[in-house]
């Protein structure tokens, strides 16, 4: 078994959690009000802003040429997926100039940034993987519970369930297995970066701008 299947496996109860929740539920029936998924969209723009530096920053960083252009590709994907943001900002007329992160969202943006900056490569593939993975992981079991034709949020569901994105989230954790090692630094940086997306989901159910 891979270190990045290990890790995924060892944080299971949060990968469950956030499947179970009354957010990803909404999303996956249809039911989620437009107010909480906007707010979330708001959010995740921010935070794709964080995520995408983070690759740039473990790019500069990268221990070799193969680790620096891993890093370029994948903050070319967080790019798009920002860009699919801004298409759900357009429809449902979300000023995105205006959005104040949470708490939440900052703690988040906070501990990529800082992992980037501070530690070395394998750490900092760690921090990111979850958030790659876990959606992935997230729009395939959704997409393959219902039909979603008239759901609103049909396009969610197809961007984060399709082989474009399951092929990025394969990238990154190859960056794990390659440059990380078994060791605390890595296993609490998976953890916490699950921890977060649970706590980000939670906070976009609540829809509150500070908690």
């Amino acid at each position: 078994m891979s270190l990045a299947e290990r890790l995924w496996l060892e944080n299971a109860d949060l990968a469950r959690a956030c499947l179970r929740h009354p957010f990803i539920r909404g999303i996956a029936d249809g039911s989620l009000s437009q107010r909480n998924f906007a707010w979330y969209v708001g959010q995740d723009y921010f935070y794709l802003h964080a995520f995408t530096r983070a690759y740039c920053i473990a790019a500069a960083k990268g221990v070799d040429w193969d680790a620096t252009k891993a890093f370029h590709a994948l903050a070319a994907g967080a790019i798009e997926e920002a860009d699919l943001h801004k298409g759900y900002a357009e429809l449902w007329e979300i000023d995105l100039n205006e959005v104040k992160p949470s708490a939440a969202t900052r703690r988040y943006t906070d501990f990529l940034l800082a992992t980037a900056w501070g530690y070395d490569t394998g750490v900092t593939a760690a921090a990111l993987t979850p958030c790659m993975r876990l959606y992935a992981h997230l729009g395939q079991a959704v997409a393959k519970e219902r039909n979603h034709e008239g759901n609103p949020y049909a396009g969610w569901i197809t961007a984060y369930s399709s082989q474009d994105f399951e092929a990025l989230s394969r990238q990154l954790e190859s960056l794990v297995d390659r440059y990380a090692t078994p060791s605390k630094p890595v296993q609490d940086a998976y953890r916490y970066a699950m921890l977060c997306e649970r706590d980000f989901f939670d906070t976009a159910w609540r829809c509150k701008s500070s908690d």
